[in-house]
Parts: structure tokens; C-alpha cells; sequence
């Protein structure tokens, strides 16, 4: 089967593009002709305030990546759609990570399915956290037209098939802790003329504000880990890890945190998009002036093991969630997690085996937890609980998952062109 992926890619940065990457490299292991495209400008500058791009690749390129795409050249959202269509693709992948994309994936599905071809949305977010008022309408026309839906949690599921009549299927979301390199094959589409002032050029592919993404930084599979993870006595360290936003609760950790030993601290490892002046204040006001240290910048990849290594516990104190990559990046470096139980986010969590679970939203509850790490012999006995996460079966259960997608999805756009090639009323044949 040839497939294309339509989604961020490096040089954009995080999670949704380090998926899609891990995605196209995964379907060609498994023998299917695998394309992946990817946007030269994703949406105007002004809607993302962090750092767009990084530098290096934090994965393995795709060899042969297009980026054709711009927010500012609706032409090459159509044309790009037939030109799939022209090349033999079976099927279309859209990577969907925020409703800011979806009139260019509505375009690009309706170009590609003029010609044939199956379109399955995987939807990293069906809505987003943070709501604005057009993001139902947008998410509802554009999961309306596709042919299938993949998302990652039953949660997502029912939004989904809330805004559409598309079958829906659910996968969960494997470990992408990727293998950094460089592809030995160029990538075409990087350069694009007459850009308008404010287009975010070779831009990066986390998402505009409002929007959510799943994981922070991942981690180099292989990388070095330095001396003293996951072993020896506690060294009074937590861990908040990843962009900060309102729903990602580090308010809450501040909080609980300063209803603990002084001897504790945290370290907040992450851009922060906005209430920075707020946050300082609440520490100010909570007198852990001492006990937090908040860069507030992008942690590139490779300081991401010493930040784990220097930590008891990654929290994540999230007063709602879909799925994250985080816990897994923690497991990998063997440290326990605390995690709140919204939505899919303490999945990999097992309560009192490899890290503590508490209520989302509860500062006291997470107090609670918080000191319950540093029970007697707690952190040792989490910590020997922790095992690595093994990425192989979980990345074949996900294929099998979007195969079944791509099955309902063929089947159901088989039927509606039998529709469209004999209305009601019309003799058949």
C-alpha cells in the first residue's frame, strides 16, 4: 500500500513532529511505500510565542521528505492533495495537532479523495485545552470530510465521534524516543519565495497557543545516562518537564510543594508561553524563592538525561489531559513518576509500583503523594518498580490500530461513491 503522511517534521520540534517522523519510518519497516510531507510554514508567526525550530534533528530524518505546504499559499494545500492522488497514493494520513491546520487539511482531503484516495485524520487532539470559538466548527468540518479517525484515548474518541459520522478508532500512543541523525537523502520544498512578513519560515512544528502537543523533548534512544540514575538516596529533586501551560497544573505543584520539607525543591524545565509574571509571584508569595529554579526556555535533547538524572520524581500535576510521552521519557531514565489520573496521562503509571497517583486539579492530594515518595524506602522501591519502556510491540499494536482505520476508512468511502455513481431514484448499472 503506498501512504502518505501529511504532518509536522523537523525542522519543527516536539512531540507531534518527532511522531510523524517515527510514524512514516515505521510504516516503510512494516513494507508500505511511505511518503511523508511536511509545511515550509505551518501558520503565522504570531500565533506561536515559543521557540519554533531547533537546529539539529531529533530524530532520523525521512528520507525524501517534501515540505510543501504554507499557511500563506492556499494553492498548495489543493495542489498538493492532487499531486498525491497523481503519484498512486492508497492513502492519505493527515497529523492533526490543533484546528489551525484545518483548512488546509480540509482543502488537501478533498483534492486527494477527487481522485480516490482514503483519508484517515489522526488526531493528536481533537480539541484543543484551551478553547477558542471556532475550534469545534473547524475540528467538525474537517472530521466530517475525512474517511476515518485515529486518536489516542477513549476520552478522544467520544469528542471525536461527537463532531463526526466517520468511524472512529483508538491506538495508543507509542514511545517515539527517537534515534538522532540525519537522512543521507536531501529534503525537497525547503525554500520558498516571496514569504509575507510574519510567515514562519522553515518554521518549527510545535503548535499555536490554545492548542495542545503531546511530550516535551524526547530523548536520544541510546543516549548516555549520567552516573546515579535511578540509583543511591534521594536527592530531594523534582521534575516538571515540557512546555507550560495553564491545563499542565504546575501552579498546583507549586502549591503542594510548599506544604512540603524545606529540603525539597523543583526544577521547572521548559518554555513558558505566557503568566510567567504569575508564576514568579505565586513562588514569591509561597516563599520558594530558594526551592524552584525556572529557566523558561526550550530544553534542547541533549540536556534532557542530566535533567532526569539530577531527579527524584518527574511530576505531572495536569488538571487535564489526552496522552503524554513524558512518564515514558522518565521510565526510560529509570525515574518514577507522580502524575495526576486526568484522562490518559497516568496510563503508564501503576499506583505504588513505578510512581504515585493522585487527584487532578487537588494540591492537597498531591502534597500527599509528594511525601509519600519520601516515605521510608518508597523512592528505592518505585524506582526498582520503573522498567524501561521497549517501543517495538507497542509501535506494532499502533500500525494494526491505523491499518483497521485505514480499512474502515476504504470502506466507507467505497460506499459513498457508490452513492455518488447511483443516487436514489437512479436504476442501477
Amino acid at each position: 500500500m503506498k501512504i502518505a503522511i501529511v504532518g509536522p517534521a523537523h525542522p519543527y520540534k516536539g512531540g507531534a513532529a518527532q511522531h510523524t517522523t517515527a510514524l512514516a519510518h515505521r510504516l516503510s519497516a512494516a513494507g508500505h511505500d511511505t511518503v511523508l510531507v511536511s509545511w515550509r510554514a505551518q501558520y503565522p508567526r504570531f500565533l506561536y510565542p515559543g521557540q519554533l525550530t531547533v537546529a539539529e534533528p531529533e530524530v532520523a530524518l525521512y528520507p525524501g521528505m517534501e515540505r510543501p505546504l504554507a499557511w500563506y499559499r492556499p494553492d498548495s494545500w489543493w495542489l498538493t492533495g492532487r499531486r498525491l492522488a497523481r503519484q498512486g497514493c492508497d492513502v492519505v494520513v493527515l497529523s492533526v495537532v490543533t484546528p489551525v491546520q484545518a483548512p488546509a487539511y480540509l482543502t488537501l482531503t478533498r483534492a486527494a479523495q477527487s481522485r480516490g484516495c482514503t483519508v484517515v485524520a489522526l488526531c493528536h487532539n481533537v480539541l484543543p485545552h484551551e478553547n477558542r470559538g471556532a475550534d469545534k466548527l473547524m475540528m467538525r468540518a474537517l472530521l466530517r470530510q475525512v474517511d476515518a479517525v485515529l486518536v489516542h484515548s477513549a476520552a478522544e474518541a467520544s469528542l471525536a465521534e461527537a463532531l463526526t459520522s466517520a468511524p472512529v478508532h483508538v491506538a495508543v500512543l507509542p514511545p517515539h524516543l527517537p534515534h538522532p541523525g540525519r537522512a543521507t537523502t536531501g529534503v525537497t520544498g525547503t525554500a520558498g519565495p516571496d514569504v509575507p512578513a510574519g510567515a514562519e519560515v522553515s518554521a518549527g512544528a510545535d503548535v499555536p497557543a490554545g492548542a495542545d502537543v503531546p511530550a516535551g523533548a524526547d530523548v536520544p534512544a541510546g543516549a548516555e545516562v549520567p552516573a546515579g540514575t535511578g540509583s543511591g538516596g534521594p536527592r530531594h529533586q523534582l521534575l516538571f518537564f515540557g512546555i507550560v501551560r495553564p491545563y499542565k497544573g504546575l501552579d498546583i505543584l507549586l502549591r503542594a510543594l510548599a506544604e512540603t520539607g524545606q529540603q525539597i525543591s523543583l526544577t521547572v524545565a521548559g518554555e513558558i508561553w505566557s503568566g510567567r509574571e504569575d508564576l514568579l509571584r505565586l513562588i514569591s508569595d509561597l516563599g520558594l524563592q530558594d526551592r524552584v529554579t525556572m529557566p523558561g526556555a526550550y530544553v534542547p535533547t541533549a540536556d534532557v538525561p542530566g535533567l532526569f538524572a539530577a531527579a527524584d520524581a518527574l511530576v505531572l500535576p495536569y488538571r487535564s489531559a489526552t496522552a503524554s510521552q513524558n512518564a515514558l521519557i522518565a521510565f526510560q531514565f529509570g525515574v518514577p513518576v507522580i502524575a495526576s489520573r486526568a484522562g490518559a496521562i497516568a496510563d503508564a503509571v501503576q499506583d505504588g509500583v513505578n510512581g504515585i497517583l493522585c487527584a487532578p486539579g487537588d494540591a492537597a492530594d498531591l502534597t500527599r503523594a509528594i511525601s509519600a515518595l519520601y516515605a521510608p524506602g518508597a523512592l528505592e522501591r518505585l524506582r526498582a518498580g520503573v522498567v524501561s519502556p521497549v517501543p517495538g510491540p507497542l509501535w506494532d499494536d499502533y500500525i494494526t490500530a491505523l491499518g483497521k482505520a485505514i480499512s474502515a476508512g476504504r470502506s466507507r468511502a467505497g460506499k459513498g461513491r457508490l452513492r455518488r455513481a447511483n443516487p436514489a431514484g437512479a436504476p442501477p448499472g
